[in-house]
């Protein structure tokens, strides 16, 4: 039988090895924990040198062959998109809902109904779309997305107008400038089709999650495509960048037709290239 005293000995030598495997197993787990990383954000081609831009997302109407799609889910996704580029904040989808209950207006069907919606909105922009495909358990998903302008600094990309606009036109308002021509028409429109089976989607996946979530594995981002609720923001997300693209192609190939036409600025007068003995004439 073991004495007291070396009964106390072993359970001193138990419990100081206890506490050391639980600091073991603790600075083990710091240091398994991944990294943080930061999400790859989307910048808007605006001048936001007086503020941000503010937009509007229209609820996308259903063209899928299914009816179980939860359209207003996905618009939520949209709206969340807008917020994440950086020069532009959206309008809550249920401000837009009540607003759009307001005028009796149940869909955005014309280029007057997207005017008259961002008018009463007060924004500088709406987007307006539909979704084109929809499987909720591959998963699969297809969005249009189109962007109408509603002020001169979305239309140009420049709180200066442009020279078919009149300064005198121009309000006091931050971002509210003289309404652009063809009101009410698409400056930009985009379609993507984003399937959970392709490898490209899957390879764009996993850089979309990286600095969105805290992955517990290697193939953590693979969740995105066991939900549809995280596909849907995925896609949203995707779609959004691609008509951020689109806009800056359209605002780069617009510039030189906004200002003087080069061969005009560097022209030379008539009489300064004639000589002073023609002029004399």
């Amino acid at each position: 039988m073991s004495s007291p005293v070396a009964t106390c000995r072993f359970c001193v030598q138990a419990l100081g090895c206890a506490a050391a495997l639980s600091a073991w197993v603790a600075c083990s787990g710091c240091a398994s924990k991944p990294e943080l990383a930061t999400p790859r954000s989307t910048l808007a081609p605006y001048d936001t040198s007086r503020g941000e831009l503010l937009w509007a997302v229209a609820p996308l109407r259903n063209e899928s062959a299914t009816s179980t799609v939860d359209s207003l889910a996905i618009s939520d996704c949209v709206v969340e998109a807008v917020e994440q580029v950086k020069g532009v904040r959206a309008v809550p989808m249920n401000r837009t809902i009540e607003t759009m209950r307001a005028l009796k207006m149940p869909l955005v069907q014309t280029p007057g109904d997207a005017r008259k919606l961002a008018d009463a909105l007060g924004v500088d922009a709406l987007v307006v779309g539909t979704i084109t495909t929809y499987e909720p358990y591959d998963p699969k998903l297809g969005l249009a997305l189109a962007l109408v302008p509603r002020t001169a600094v979305m239309q140009s990309g420049s709180f200066t107008p442009a020279p078919t606009v009149d300064p005198r036109a121009v309000q006091s308002s931050a971002t509210e400038i003289a309404p652009p021509p063809n009101a009410g028409e698409p400056a930009s429109a985009v379609s993507e089709l984003f399937d959970g089976k392709n490898q490209a989607v899957q390879m764009d996946i996993r850089t979309f999650a990286e600095g969105r979530s805290e992955a517990v594995s290697a193939n953590g981002w693979r969740r995105y495509l066991k939900s549809v609720d995280l596909f849907s923001e995925f896609a949203a997300y995707r779609t959004i960048d691609a008509l951020m693209q689109a806009e800056t192609v359209r605002l780069a190939t617009a510039a030189p037709l906004r200002g003087t036409s080069p061969s005009k600025a560097t022209a030379t007068p008539p009489e300064a290239s004639a000589s002073p003995q023609t002029r004399g004439e």
